[in-house]
């Protein structure tokens, strides 16, 4: 990672090409408008001194782009920067003008970077890549779903962190029914050849829940302490809901470690358990063929005076006396048990 204050360009460091392109949302009380923007100056201008605004940024290659909608509501350089950096840790930051949240939602098997920023009477959403996530949030606008048109932009800000909340609660409890699942394979089978690799992957699915979460849950009170009257108090029990979702999803997150922990445990003392019955036959099959072999090598010596090769039946004899020893080995096995 490069030293961020050693350079003044600005550039998107993630692997998605999706052309960068803006939904500008204009709502009131009376009103709800949405308009893909192709010139984003003259369309904000547009906009009514009563005028809410939500600016939804998908894609973050074209990064002039990010910083004309930065710039145009006072968003500094720094935080463009960390706009633009994936691989940003999780954080919330408090100025005197805007809020800034850096995190990322997780749809089904991919990571997608969300930064949310929120001023007077406007908030900022920047998505990776072409993404449906907030399209509900923008569904309850459009419904005017407990006059949220009416609302000052925090209480838009309090929904969209809510929304990341559900989806990391959501993602934790998916990785905990398949854990439980996984457990009782490994109770139940026999065979745990392939749970090991799928053990690995909701491991790393784990871990990148858990690098996105506890950051944002460590940092969130920032939110709650925040003097800069950007989070109003009619507002603030909708953000103490929110602490109280990533404190629910940093339990569910425990408990996945803990799962993960005890599954790896058991999925190694099956390994052993079949390890040890594997040993186990085989020593019972060398046990009993020892004896055998011992006799083999004694009637394969070729001296001239043994008895035993003048025999006319020496060799019916030398079968009789290897069967009788092998059986007589095998069934002291089995009444121990060792089979």
């Amino acid at each position: 990672m490069k030293n961020n204050l050693l350079t003044e360009q600005l550039v998107y460091n993630g692997e998605s090409r999706t052309k960068t392109h803006i939904h500008l949302i204009r709502y009131s009380p009376s009103g709800f408008e949405e308009s893909l923007c192709d010139d984003f100056a003259a369309a904000v201008t547009a906009a009514a001194p009563s005028d809410k605004l939500w600016v939804r940024v998908h894609g973050l290659e074209d990064a002039a782009c990010i910083q004309e909608v930065c710039t145009r509501f006072g968003v500094d350089f720094l935080v463009v920067q960390d706009i633009l950096n994936v691989e940003h840790p999780s954080k919330v930051e408090v100025y005197d003008d805007f809020n800034f949240v850096v995190s990322s939602v997780f749809v089904g098997e991919r990571v997608v970077r969300v930064r949310l920023v929120q001023g007077p009477n406007v908030v900022l959403s920047f998505t990776e890549g072409e993404s449906s996530f907030y399209d509900d949030v923008a569904e309850a606008l459009r419904r005017n779903v407990l006059k949220i048109r009416s609302r000052s932009s925090d209480y838009l800000f309090s929904v969209m962190i809510n929304e990341l909340t559900a989806n990391y609660i959501s993602v934790a409890m998916s990785i905990g029914d398949d854990l439980e699942d996984l457990e009782s394979e490994l109770i139940a089978a026999a065979d745990g050849r392939g749970i090991g690799g799928r053990l690995q992957i909701h491991r790393r699915r784990y871990m990148d829940l858990k690098r996105v979460v506890l950051p944002l849950r460590d940092q969130y009170t920032k939110l709650l302490r925040s003097d800069a009257g950007l989070i109003h108090a009619a507002n603030r029990p909708f953000f103490n809901d929110v602490n109280d979702h990533l404190q629910n999803a940093s339990q569910l997150i425990d408990g996945c470690r803990e799962t993960l922990s005890s599954l790896m445990d058991l999925y190694t003392a099956n390994n052993d358990m079949r390890m040890n019955d594997i040993m186990k036959r085989l020593t019972i099959v060398s046990t009993i063929f020892i004896p055998l072999t011992f006799l083999v090598g004694v009637w394969g010596m070729n001296f001239r005076h043994m008895p035993e090769l003048e025999w006319r039946h020496g060799y019916a004899v030398a079968w009789g006396v290897m069967l009788a020893v092998g059986a007589a080995a095998y069934f002291v096995f089995r009444t121990k048990r060792w089979r």
